[in-house]
């Protein structure tokens, strides 16, 4: 077409095949073929006049001109207002037409154009805007689509909703020739500087951002072609149906760009810049065509699928090859082919999780082993064990695959998986299994496997160093036979006391006192509760294959007993089925000692219990009371006031009592160390260590203490007030916290005579402390018992002066001179005397025949027993004369010590033997 009227028809290979001369005025803007038909409709205008629109019959010919048949002409009314025609849609059946003007109305021509019947033109639509599209939508009603510079709106022309004013979807419009329509879902599309926006029967659909100015835009087979004009174009404002789209496009060569958009798979499939501006765009013979305003027209044919697929994975689109081939409905073979390539490429990349889901999903048509390969390594073995898993699925595995899935199972925790295994085969070394359910973190099927074959050891090892069930652990142990049991506690004493310190020195003490019994449970079986309706099904634990005597005791109530009360079992009852004490050697307490490092309480705890004993041996008695004094002193110490006196008052308890075998050394050693000296004072009273406990305070400068051991001990220790006065006397500040106890001292030492005057003033005079005054009264009273027994002993002194001489003198008549007996009555029976007489010289005489005896040695009857005992007295007095040990005892205890030897020296003990 063109503005001489002319139509001409061209040839698949572009040959001129026809031409005929459709209008004879104006310029034709708009012509239509109805696809699948030999009709084609043409508009020409003509400013001047109205527009004309005529129906050819392409397939009948004009018997004179040879020309295309016209099936019908009509003129297209607006208003009688001359505005060029702006947009163009018709039916394919051509019974409904559509025209919008540049004024911003529509008018639908409603009529049988093909067999000319008569056509009715109605303006269904004014506004002050351009229009600048319009598309039919058939379906139950017929709804004209309109497209302005400012507003999308949709009109019901026929069918149910007609008559009703427009209605608008959107407030934003589109360009001139930037609103089509898809015929395969009949979605209206337009397209605006920002994006690709669809319409359908329920308003504004999806949308495609694509930003850019648009000119043209048509639908080929999936693919969108869109149009954008030069930068020259876009950047003028004088031709206002050409910017009706909006902003600007930043085109380095100012030149028009045509592209290829597929928006349901999201890519572009084909851009090229044009140096020439774009006329048109239709699509013929399956290809896209470009016609420039320079007259260059451009052909566009589609690449197959092959090459298409070619040039994406040249390009690594991997994911949009994938869904090319599926859109296309490729077989699963050649899709998994794809899939592999694109699996390829990820792993090359490092993304191996994508990647493994690619090669899962061409899984039926790929060699295992190539894939497998890939994933060896230790950080890849997640996508291993998927791979392995669905080779199983579809029963492509071998036996070494399966072995590879245990293996990977093991690291990867599949719990489910690897429990399946273990309890339905038999059929693999039990120690690697182990060794492998360790390191993958499969601590339950350790332990279970363990358990099966007996290896007490390991299963402890596990629950402890690998499963963190310490409780789980205890309580196994205390399962176990006494010697086994014995070798683990101690192996694991420390980190059981952490973690289950009272449980853990239960089993010390019941150990350690002969009272250890491995727990046995009461029942063999315990019944489970059917299963609920509804309830999902449950997977059978491990605990469940484990022999009963062996299994942990539960924490809490277990699923199975936790809705059925009489199934349950308590602990009570667990333990109530333990069997009777075990006969076995029990280790010395000292061996548990270093396993309660840094569990103070516990350790208490057990040591306690087994001194509670009664056949303990005495070297493990003294083991365990000195250990808990000393565990008692270490508690005090790190309490506050309150508790720190409750547990030293323990301790002295334990060391006030006469059955407790600590070496006196020892507690002296503990309680100086702990600062106790509650301690040391017991000690060194049991010891007699009086003068030590007073000198304690003293060095401590407590005078409370001070004073209080002095009444306590004083009158058993006299020395401790003589060094009470120097200690009182030592300080004005401990002079005057002594207070009258001074006086009460210096008292004692006077009425004990435990220092001498003289002494107690040089003691007094060592500082200035005390004062005369302080003293006076003593000295006063002091001095004036002196003078009297001075005066005393100068009147004993004269006496016995004068008793000595008449002795001697009495002594010395009876050694020369004669003795006068005068008596005349017998001194024994009273009569008077006769011969024979019997006179003795202490002036007693005697019948003879009274004394029974006759003698030179008798004694005086009356004077014997008195002559006897200082007979005795002077022979005891010799006798000890030799014993110089006595006297210096004597001497040493004496408080009197010049008297001592006075006494002494009177018995003779200083006197010179006389020699025979």
């Amino acid at each position: 077409m063109n503005n001489d009227g002319y139509v001409r028809i061209l040839s698949e290979n572009l040959k001129v095949a026809r031409t005929f001369h459709a209008h004879d005025s104006g310029s034709i803007t708009h012509m239509k073929q109805v696809d699948r038909t030999a009709l084609l409709v043409t508009i020409a205008e003509d400013l001047s006049n109205e527009p004309i629109l005529k129906v050819w019959a392409l397939d009948k010919t004009e018997k004179k001109s040879g020309a295309p048949k016209c099936l019908s002409s009509l003129g297209i009314h607006n208003g009688r207002k001359q505005f060029p025609i702006s947009a163009f849609a018709a039916l394919e059946d051509l019974s409904q037409l559509a025209i919008g003007f540049a004024n911003g109305s529509v008018t639908v021509v409603r009529g049988d154009l093909i067999h000319d019947r008569g056509a009715k033109q109605r303006t269904v639509f004014e506004s002050e805007e351009p229009i600048t599209g319009v598309e039919f939508r058939e379906g139950p009603s017929t709804t004209l689509y309109l497209a302005t510079t400012g507003r999308i709106l949709t009109l019901t022309i026929s069918g149910k909703g007609q008559g009703q004013p427009a209605k608008p979807l959107e407030d934003t419009g589109c360009g001139l020739g930037c609103m089509t329509i898809d015929k395969s879902n009949d979605d209206i599309v337009v397209v605006r500087d920002d994006a690709i926006y669809y319409y359908g029967a329920n308003g504004r659909g999806p949308s495609y951002a694509y930003e850019g100015p648009k000119q043209l835009v048509s639908v080929f087979n999936e693919y969108i072609a869109i149009v954008s004009p030069p930068q020259a174009a876009t950047s003028s404002k004088s031709n206002a149906i050409r910017t009706f789209g909006g902003s600007q496009a930043d085109d380095l060569f100012n030149t028009s760009t045509f592209a290829v958009l597929d928006t349901d798979l999201k890519f572009v499939a084909h851009t090229e810049p044009l140096n020439s501006q774009i006329k048109a765009l239709f699509i013929e013979w399956g290809d896209i065509f470009i016609l420039t305003l320079d007259g260059k027209l451009f052909r566009y044919h589609e690449k197959s699928l092959q090459q298409k697929l070619e040039i994406l994975y040249q390009r690594n689109l991997y994911v949009l090859a994938i869904n090319l081939a599926q859109k296309a409905g490729l077989d699963s073979n050649q899709r998994n082919i794809i899939l592999r390539k694109y699996g390829d490429h990820l792993y090359q990349k490092g993304d191996f999780d994508t990647a493994m889901q690619q090669y899962l999903k061409a899984i039926d048509n790929t060699e295992p082993s190539q894939v497998i390969r890939k994933f060896l390594d230790t950080q890849r073995i997640h996508n291993l064990i998927e791979y392995l898993e669905e080779l199983h699925e579809h029963d492509k595995a071998t036996v070494d695959h399966t072995t590879l899935l245990l293996n990977c199972y093991a690291k990867l925790k599949d719990t489910e998986k690897l429990e399946t295994f273990i309890k339905s085969s038999n059929n693999f070394d039990f120690d690697t299994a182990i060794v492998m359910c360790r390191q993958g973190g499969y601590y339950e099927q350790a332990v279970y496997l363990a358990k099966k074959h007996g290896e007490h050891d390991l299963v402890i090892d596990i629950l402890i160093e690998d499963s963190k069930k310490y409780d789980g652990a205890l309580d196994y142990i205390w399962r176990l036979e006494p010697d086994m049991a014995y070798t683990n506690l101690m192996k694991y004493a420390r980190v059981l006391l952490e973690h289950c310190p009272n449980e853990t020195t239960q089993v010390f003490i019941d150990y350690y006192t002969g009272k250890y019994s491995p727990k046995k449970d009461s029942a063999a079986f315990i019944a489970v509760p059917a299963q609920q309706s509804g309830a999902g099904i449950a997977l059978p634990s491990l605990t469940s294959f484990i022999p009963l005597s062996y299994r942990p005791a539960l924490s809490g109530p277990s699923a199975s007993t936790a809705g059925n009360p009489q199934t349950a079992m308590t602990e009570a009852e667990a333990s109530a089925a333990a069997e009777p004490s075990r006969v076995y050697d029990i280790p010395k307490p000292r061996t548990a000692f270093s396993a309660f490092v840094d569990h103070p309480e516990e350790f208490i705890t057990f040591l306690e219990s087994c001194s509670e004993q009664q056949d303990v041996e005495d070297g493990d008695k003294i083991d365990l009371y000195t250990t808990l004094f000393e565990m008692y002193l270490e508690t005090a110490r790190h309490k506050t006031a309150a508790e720190k006196e409750e547990w030293e008052s323990k301790a002295k308890r334990l060391i006030d009592s006469q059955q407790t075998p600590i070496d006196a050394s020892n507690v002296l050693l503990l309680s100086h160390l702990s600062n106790f000296r509650d301690g040391t004072i017991l000690v060194r009273e049991q010891q007699g260590l009086r003068f030590d406990i007073f000198r304690s305070y003293t060095s401590a400068n407590d005078t409370v203490g001070a004073i209080k051991a002095l009444r306590k001990y004083g009158p058993e220790e006299p020395q401790l007030y003589p060094a009470a006065l120097a200690y009182f006397t030592s300080s004005p500040k401990i002079l005057e916290e002594a207070g009258d106890e001074l006086d009460a001292v210096l008292k004692k030492i006077d009425n004990d005579g435990l220092m001498a005057p003289l002494q107690v003033i040089q003691t007094l005079s060592t500082n200035a402390v005390a004062t005369m005054g302080m003293v006076k009264k003593y000295l006063s009273e002091t001095l004036e018992r002196e003078r009297k027994e001075i005066s005393n002993n100068r009147r004993l002194i004269e006496s016995y002066r004068t008793e000595t001489e008449a002795k001697r003198k009495e002594i010395d008549e009876l050694s020369t001179k004669p003795t006068v007996f005068q008596a005349r009555r017998c001194s024994a029976c009273g009569a008077s005397l006769d011969l024979p007489t019997v006179h003795f010289l202490c002036k007693h005489s005697f019948h003879q025949r009274c004394l029974n005896q006759v003698d030179e040695n008798i004694d005086c009857p009356l004077c014997s027993k008195q002559n006897a005992t200082i007979r005795a007295i002077r022979k005891a007095q010799e006798e000890s004369a030799d014993k110089h040990e006595m006297f210096q005892d004597v001497l040493q205890r004496s408080r009197d010590k010049f008297g001592t030897i006075s006494e002494f020296f009177g018995r003779g003990v200083m006197s010179v033997p006389i020699s025979e």
